[in-house]
This record gives structure tokens, C-alpha cells and sequence, in this order.
């Protein structure tokens, strides 16, 4: 058991899993705050890593590729209060910081955890249902069905088509990007089929992000949709063949065994028929009852 207590939050280890609870310092962001506590199992750890610092360090676990919807929609863009695996430790602390980095490297050792890509997500995402508001709209997900509504600084062209509701099972992607220099940001989602989307402003199915406080909260909800969607590296299903029977065309009794009219019945032309009828049974074209039906007519030949 290792745990790690700050006003930045507390990080405990029990051997199988990292619990992970913000804390109520001004710098934790409202993303950690909104996403509450996060289990994370050992199989999910890519690493982890203590930085110090003169004043403080950095607590940061690695989750693998693949593992976290939140971090899959997200690409590495968050910004650092928004970061729910990173801890901001007091210097005075940093003894008990590596401990926890050696507990939980250890555990790793000995499972023998995989820290390459993973192609299911490990973490169930974010709670819902789940409304956000920010940048031109509100976003609001229920498990099921996405609804987008607008706000008074939507352009009009997006507003006039009035709220947008899709379900899941019809979004092909969905991407959050944040604001970033004089570009606003957006959460996106595309569906199946769509042409290719216009400017996130004009576009009925994408938040158009403009750089405030809340902006990092979409994030939360494209990682609860993404979750229910395929993992992108899952793969492929494959396909099983349909019995041998259902593949072959049936063959009928007279093609099986046929009469010989107009050749004589000599034993090994009757022989070759027997073999051939063999064949056509094993590989499962006829069934038992046909198989002795056509085997008694060519016998009859003899």
C-alpha cells in the first residue's frame, strides 16, 4: 500500500490499482473536478514518473496507448490542470513521490505488464448522463443519444437549423481540439455517410470552442461517447465460413448415381462411381440417406 496526500489531490496504491481524487487547491482544473475520482487498473500503466523540482515536483502516471477515452480523444492536448494523471508535489514530499514510483514499477515488474498500445479501452470514461456548456452551445449526452443545442453567439446560419440529436451508433468519430492562438477549438462529431464538414461555426454537429475556463469540460463529453464507440484499434472481426452444405449446391440423386444407359456396366467404370460417391459424402455434399440411396442404385449394376 503506497499513497501520496497534496493540496493538488491524493494518489493511493494498493497493489492493483491507482485511485486517483483531486484535490480543492485553485490550480486543479475544472476538468479534474468535474471527472471526480479515476480507478485506473495496474494492466492500464504504461509508467510512471516523479520530476522534482526547487519548489515542487510533478507525479505522472503513463497510461498506455489506447488504454484512456479521455486521453485517446484528446491526443496529448490538455492542458496541464486539466491533466487528471499528473500531481504537483511539495518539495518536502518527494521521498514519499519516488516511493510510490517504486511500488508501482514493482507490481508492474511482476505482472508482467504490457506497456505497449492497447486495443480496448481499460477505463469506462467519463459518468453520464453529462451536460456541458461552452464556446456557441451546450452539448448534453445520456448514454445513448447526443443533443447540441445553441446559444446567442451562434452563427445564424448553424442556430436557424435549431438543436441537432443524434445517436451514437451513427457517429463515425468524434475529436475535441482547444483554442490555441487566435484558432478557436471545437468538439466535433462526425457522422456516418456525412459529407465533409464546414468551419466548426457553421458546421450543426460540432461546439465551436473559443478559449474560456469551461472549454476543457467537451472533452469529458467526446471521451463518453467514445467509449461506446468501437476502439480504433480494435480488430477486425473475422469472418466464419457457413457450413459445407449451405457453400455446395445440392446434387441430385440422378447426377450422383447415374443410370450408365448407353455404357456397359463393367466393374471398374461401377468401381469409379462407388469412389466418387465416397468423396461426395465425406466432404459433406450428401447426406447419409442419400449417400446409401445412390450407393444401392449403382450396386444394382454389378
Amino acid at each position: 500500500m503506497a499513497e501520496i496526500i497534496q493540496k493538488d489531490g491524493t494518489w493511493t496504491f494498493d497493489g492493483d490499482t491507482v485511485r486517483i481524487v483531486p484535490g480543492r487547491d485553485k490550480g486543479v482544473g475544472l476538468l479534474r473536478q468535474q471527472l471526480g475520482e479515476v480507478v485506473v487498473p495496474l494492466r492500464a500503466i504504461g509508467g510512471i514518473s516523479y520530476e522534482p523540482g526547487r519548489k515542487a515536483g510533478r507525479l505522472r502516471l503513463r497510461l498506455r496507448d489506447g488504454a484512456d477515452p479521455l486521453l485517446q480523444v484528446t491526443g496529448g492536448r490538455l492542458p496541464e490542470s486539466s491533466d487528471p494523471y499528473r500531481l504537483s508535489v511539495e518539495a518536502d514530499r518527494a521521498g514519499v513521490a519516488e516511493y510510490f514510483v517504486d511500488e508501482v514499477r514493482n507490481a508492474l515488474l511482476l505482472d508482467g505488464v504490457d506497456p505497449g498500445p492497447s486495443d480496448a479501452y481499460l477505463l469506462p470514461g467519463p459518468a453520464v448522463p453529462i451536460t456541458v456548456g461552452a464556446g456557441d452551445g451546450t452539448a448534453a449526452f445520456d448514454g445513448d443519444r447526443v443533443v447540441l443545442d445553441w446559444n446567442w453567439t451562434t452563427e445564424d446560419a448553424k442556430a436557424s437549423g435549431g438543436p441537432r440529436e443524434f445517436r451514437v451508433a451513427d457517429v463515425r468519430s468524434v475529436e475535441w481540439a482547444p483554442s490555441k492562438g487566435l484558432e478557436n477549438g471545437w468538439l466535433r462529431f462526425t457522422l456516418t455517410g456525412a459529407p465533409p464538414a464546414p468551419a466548426p461555426k457553421y458546421d450543426p454537429c460540432t461546439v465551436e470552442l473559443f478559449g474560456f475556463k469551461k472549454d476543457p469540460l467537451m472533452a469529458l463529453v467526446a471521451a463518453a461517447v467514445a467509449v461506446r464507440m468501437p476502439h480504433p484499434a480494435a480488430p477486425a472481426p473475422v469472418p466464419v465460413p457457413a457450413p459445407a452444405r449451405e457453400i455446395a449446391a445440392p446434387v441430385p440423386l440422378e447426377q450422383a448415381a447415374p443410370a450408365l444407359a448407353g455404357e456397359p456396366a463393367d466393374h471398374d467404370t461401377l468401381l469409379r462411381r462407388l469412389r466418387e460417391l465416397g468423396e461426395l459424402h465425406q466432404s459433406g455434399v450428401l447426406t447419409a440417406d442419400e449417400f446409401s440411396a445412390a450407393k444401392a442404385a449403382i450396386l444394382g449394376g454389378f
